[in-house]
């Protein structure tokens, strides 16, 4: 049986993903066609019902979950994980000398979102929901836009929160931190779905696959296994070993009571 899986070529998705697609495990005759695209583009392709199993921004959850089921394992869930406002520390156009990012100049303020249906965008509408002046950007094109002046801040996610400070950003406010102070839960970033058309038992068994997965790669950590670096752009070992430890976790491995409150909460509020 073979099913089009997709997900993105960021170091946790390859290190949750590795032993399974690449049967280091013994796959129980189920293959996949993987697919390797940044986020956006795997909430575009749910929202469109391209692929059986996908990763996706737990954002556009309340637009696919019609027809597709939410898998406990392969998401991204966590404290302290979300995404960070960023600019120049440097950018007179947003500076005033008492509050210089409060709400009344972050709504005034042109800002680099990585998407337009991902979480980051989500955690910064609730955050600041009077800000309209939002530029929809891949991810890893943002953090040049606010260097060459082409918008006034940024919203970051994946490994770009362990290069901005060397880049010369700084750091306005973790969003991640705002939604763990109002909602007491972690923060919902991304999770695995499965088309609704197939059958549950094998949905279940994908399921257990990916936990299998996930064990595999962390029994073999902390080596940094091939696929997970011929996909990382440009990026030191020390930084995929980062970007893994942060986003991979127990939520990963099952999204659990608390896992799955966060979520729910995530799509009320959003709803």
């Amino acid at each position: 049986m073979k099913f089009s899986l997709a997900f993105s070529p960021c170091p946790n998705d390859t290190f949750i993903f590795d032993a399974l697609v690449n049967q280091k495990i013994d796959t129980k005759g189920i293959s996949f066609e993987v697919f390797l695209e940044d986020v956006q583009t795997l909430n575009e392709w749910a929202m469109q019902g391209k692929m059986d199993f996908s990763k996706i921004s737990y954002g556009v959850w309340n637009k696919v979950n019609h027809q597709y089921s939410l898998l406990n394992s392969g998401g991204a869930l966590g404290k302290g994980v979300g995404p960070l406002l960023i600019t120049k520390p440097n950018n007179q156009h947003i500076l005033s000398d008492t509050q210089p990012y409060s709400a009344d100049a972050i709504n005034e303020m042109t800002i680099a979102i990585p998407g337009e249906n991902t979480t980051a965008h989500l955690l910064f509408s609730l955050a600041y929901p009077n800000a309209t002046k939002k530029v929809f950007k891949v991810f890893h094109e943002i953090e040049n836009a606010v260097l060459n002046g082409e918008v006034d801040a940024g919203v970051i996610i994946h490994e770009n929160r362990f290069t901005y400070e060397a880049k010369g950003l700084a750091k306005i406010v973790d969003l991640g931190a705002y939604w763990e102070e109002t909602q007491q839960l972690p923060i919902p970033l991304g999770g695995i779905i499965a088309k609704k058309t197939i059958d549950p038992e094998i949905i279940q068994q994908v399921d257990a696959l990916i936990k299998q997965s996930i064990e595999y790669a962390f029994a073999h950590y902390p080596t940094v296994a091939p696929y997970v670096s011929e996909h990382a752009q440009e990026m030191s070992e020390e930084v995929m070993r980062q970007h893994i430890n942060l986003y991979v976790n127990n939520f990963s491995l099952d999204l659990g009571i608390e896992g799955l409150q966060a979520v729910e909460k995530l799509t009320k509020i959003h709803h």
